[in-house]
Formats: structure tokens, sequence, C-alpha cells
């Protein structure tokens, strides 16, 4: 389990010696997937795939698209259609990082949810790192509205773009493109990474384990089964406050499981003393 500071340290590390090091792995990049949530317009999304490409990227996720494909898409791309062929359309962010040991949000102002807050420099470190063992991911939200407390929620961190206070509002394929940019330099500049510290645990065992959470709780009767959208996002903040690992997930849920069982045989007791 690796604490928020101790997140950040390692990417300020990373970053400290960026540029000394070449060739770069072009294995890196293939990792590295942009993940666009509930885009409205099919223009941005060419856009964007035309930002990835020309920074080297390639692997493009969406996420629940209004339109696509689309002939707009395909003019915005001006070029790059064969990543809008290749794109992954995914009913569900949860689908899209399921496979993923490391998710980082975009967004333009800070949020609780989300402990690790990282420039583009340090999150471009962070999973040109982590793509050394698997696919990582960078999300985008609605072009309107962003990304929602509960898209957060899958991600492990919080990238922002340092841009005019008075007016920070960029526009999708150029937040893309920005942070695009910071990965390639980033690439550019280091032949070797260092391994990541631990074995983190993918997407989809981090929600199998909030799954098992949520139904436990209930069990326990300290959840309202009714109504558990309150507590289980109070929940996924905490944990999202460190990176779990594959040992530690099936430790909790070893733990979650014993509690259940405790709770199943008080229950059987019970209704033998009733009889």
């Amino acid at each position: 389990m690796v604490s928020g500071n101790r997140f950040k340290e390692r990417a300020a590390i990373l970053l400290d010696d960026v540029y000394l090091m070449t060739p770069a792995d072009p294995k890196l990049l293939a990792n590295i997937r942009i993940v666009l949530t509930r885009t409205s317009h099919p223009g941005n999304i060419g856009a964007a795939a035309r930002a990835m490409k020309t920074m080297g990227l390639s692997q493009l996720y969406l996420v629940d698209p209004a339109v696509f494909p689309n002939s707009q898409a395909d003019a915005m791309a001006s070029g790059a259609t064969d990543l809008l062929a290749q794109a992954r359309v995914c009913a569900t962010l949860a689908e899209a990082l399921a496979d993923t040991t490391l998710a980082l949000g975009v967004s333009a102002r800070r949020r609780d949810i989300v402990a690790d807050v990282l420039t583009p420099p340090e999150a471009s470190a962070r999973l040109l790192a982590d793509a050394q063992v698997g696919p990582v991911a960078l999300v985008f939200g609605n072009e309107t509205s962003g990304l929602s407390n509960e898209e957060l929620s899958l991600c492990q961190g919080l990238v922002t773009i340092a841009a005019n206070p008075d007016y920070g509002s960029l526009n999708l394929a150029a937040a893309v493109q920005v942070l695009s940019y910071e990965i390639r330099q980033a690439w550019l500049g280091h032949a070797t990474w260092p391994q990541p510290e631990m074995d983190a645990a993918t997407g989809d065992e981090v929600e199998k384990f909030y799954g098992h959470l949520e139904i436990a709780l209930a069990e326990l009767e300290f959840l309202n089964p009714g109504s558990p959208g309150k507590l289980m996002l109070k929940l996924r903040r905490l944990f999202s406050r460190t990176r779990l690992a594959k040992e530690e997930v099936n430790i909790l849920r070893g733990i979650l499981t014993a509690a259940q069982e405790a709770q199943q045989r008080a229950n059987r007791s019970r209704n033998r003393d009733a009889e």
C-alpha cells in the first residue's frame, strides 16, 4: 500500500532523472491508454486521436460516446483515422479500466475524492514507470461536466493543468494534446524506469473488492442496502488515498469473508434459539 505523499515523492524522484538517458522503449507508449468518457461531440474524439498520434500514443478508449463512429470524428482526426478504427468503445469506465493498474483522472480543479494531485510531468513519470508492467490510463471527462465523482472514484490520482486561473477551460482535444506532449517528453528523455514498488491490483480486482465490501457491510447491517451510495463513496475515497496491491486486496476480501461467515453462524444460532 503506497501512501499519497509517497506517491508524489516517487513521481518527483523519477522526474529528477527524466532527461538523462536515451533511447526510449516504444512498448511503454503502447501501454498508455487515453480514455474519453461520455464525449458529446464526435469532432473532439477525432481531434483527440490526432493529438495522440502526433505524440506516439495509439490506445484510445471511448466510454459511452454520444455519437461514434461519425464523419466529423474522421475529418478532425486528419490522418489519425487508424486510431479511430481500432478504438475500443466501452459501456462503462470500469470496463475501460478493468485491466489497468493505474488510472489518473484529468480535471481542471482539485477534487476531494482523490487525494493525490499531480502536475502533468509528475503524472507522465508515474504512468511511464507503471507502464513497464501493464496497461495504465489517463481519463478525460465530458466536455461540459468533466469527470463525475463516481468516475473519479475509479482513479488513483488526479492530474491538473496549470492554466489561467481566470479562464482555465481547455478544449478536450487541447487537454489531450498537453498531456500527450508531456508523456512524450518524459519518454524521450528516459531509457529505463525504476520498477513499480508493488504488484498493484487491477481496476477489476479493486472493483470486485468494493462490490464484496458493499455486500458484506449490508449483511453485517452496517450499511443500508437501500441507499448505499454515500457511505460507499466515502469508503472509496478512503481507499483511494492508497494504491492497493493484489495481496492486500486478497487479505481484505479474506477478512470480509470471515466476517460474513461469523455473521451467518450468529444468525443460525439466533434462529435455533427462536424455534
